[in-house]
């Protein structure tokens, strides 16, 4: 039995180890660089948005363990208490690619979508992204039509869903503010740009 116990302690000192990796974000570099711009990392964005005093029940930290993305998928998700109201908070975290969508966002964002569908929980996105992760856009665009769809049946079921822009959020992280109920812009710190290409040509708003 001892030898057992031993052996599970390391199993969990190792699970602790690589959920701290995750926590860290984008590394010591980049978050000090996103510090520097004055910004709160996805963490500290979550922890002042929830009700003082509560939890947040983080959810799927390790998505991507083991891939090119393993640093929680650059995002945060879970669940936390806002003004009383139990939401599914979804964090673009900036500090890892600059918050660009990979194709094991998608997969986690796909799953926190359910659990809000399954539980009937508001959903309050805390965007700041530059958009789809451009090496892997194969894996991504097509899929990725599903989070855009999923934003508009919310919308019809009167679950509603709020986006906080922060920074800069281009392209797939446009799309996101751009269909949901309700938009939130950081004043002098918010942009969000769609951009779109047809016959060879660019166009940006």
């Amino acid at each position: 039995m001892s030898g057992n116990r031993e052996a599970m302690l390391d199993k969990i000192e190792a699970l602790h180890a690589e959920q701290a990796k995750a926590v860290a974000g984008g590394g010591e570099k980049y978050v000090a660089r996103h510090k520097d711009r004055g910004k709160l990392t996805a963490r500290e964005r979550i922890e002042l948005l929830v009700d003082e005093g509560s939890a947040f029940l983080e959810l799927m930290p390790l998505a991507g363990w083991g891939s090119d993305f393993m640093v929680g998928a650059s995002m945060v998700t879970g669940i936390g208490v806002v003004e009383g109201v139990e939401c599914m908070i979804v964090a673009n975290d900036p500090t890892v690619k600059g918050g660009a969508l990979n194709p094991w966002s998608l997969k986690k964002s796909f799953r926190a979508g359910e659990i809000a569908e399954q539980n009937n929980l508001p959903t309050i996105n805390l965007t700041e992204s530059g958009g789809a992760d451009l090496p892997t856009q194969k894996d991504i665009f097509i899929p990725g039509g599903r989070g855009f769809r999923n934003l508009t049946r919310a919308s019809a079921r009167k679950q509603p869903s709020i986006s906080v822009v922060f920074g800069n959020s281009t392209a797939g992280g446009a799309y996101v503010p751009g269909m949901s109920d309700y938009v939130i812009m950081v004043k002098e710190q918010a942009k969000v740009f769609s951009g779109r290409s047809a016959a060879g040509q660019d166009g940006h708003r």
